[in-house]
C-alpha cells in the first residue's frame, strides 16, 4: 500500500537537493522507486510506470532487495553500488544509467536517470531513490 508521507519525503528531499519539482509521484510517466536504508536495502516504494516496468505488483516490488533489480553479473553490480555511493556521498547525482531486469526477465537499460538521498527537513536518511528520465528494453 502506498505510503502518502513517504511520497512527501521524496517530493522534498528531491526539491531540496536538486531544486527541482516532483509533482503527484505516483502519476508520474517516468519510473520513481527507492530503496530503505537496511544493510541490504529494500525497496520501499515504487510509482505505477516503475511496477510496470519492474513487471510486478506493489507487495512484491517492495519486499524486493534493490540490488536484485539489476542482473546478477559483477560489473553491473560494481557500477551500480558505486554511483548509490556516489549519490549518498554528494546527495544526488544525475545522468545514470545501467542495466535492469523484471520479475519475468526482460532485461531494460535505464539512462538519463537522477539519484538522491532521501533526507527528512533534519536530515536524516530514510533511502536513496531513483527517478528514470529513458528507458531502453533490451530484448
Amino acid at each position: 500500500m502506498r505510503d502518502a508521507a513517504y511520497e512527501i519525503l521524496l517530493i522534498q528531499s528531491f526539491q531540496r537537493l536538486t531544486g527541482r519539482s516532483l509533482i503527484n509521484p505516483w502519476h508520474l510517466e517516468q519510473p520513481l522507486v527507492s530503496h530503505g536504508v537496511e544493510a541490504d536495502p529494500i525497496f520501499r516504494y515504487a510509482n505505477a510506470a516503475a511496477l510496470a516496468l519492474w513487471e510486478m505488483d506493489w507487495d512484491a516490488f517492495t519486499k524486493l532487495p534493490s540490488r536484485l533489480s539489476a542482473q546478477d553479473d559483477s560489473a553491473i553490480q560494481t557500477d551500480r553500488s558505486r554511483y548509490l555511493a556516489e549519490a549518498a556521498t554528494q546527495g544526488w547525482l544525475e545522468n545514470y544509467q545501467g542495466i535492469r531486469i523484471s520479475a519475468k526477465g526482460h532485461r531494460f537499460r535505464i539512462a538519463e536517470t537522477i539519484l538522491w538521498t532521501v533526507t527528512d527537513a533534519q536530515g536524516l536518511r530514510h533511502g536513496q531513490a531513483a527517478l528514470i528520465g529513458r528507458v531502453e528494453r533490451l530484448d
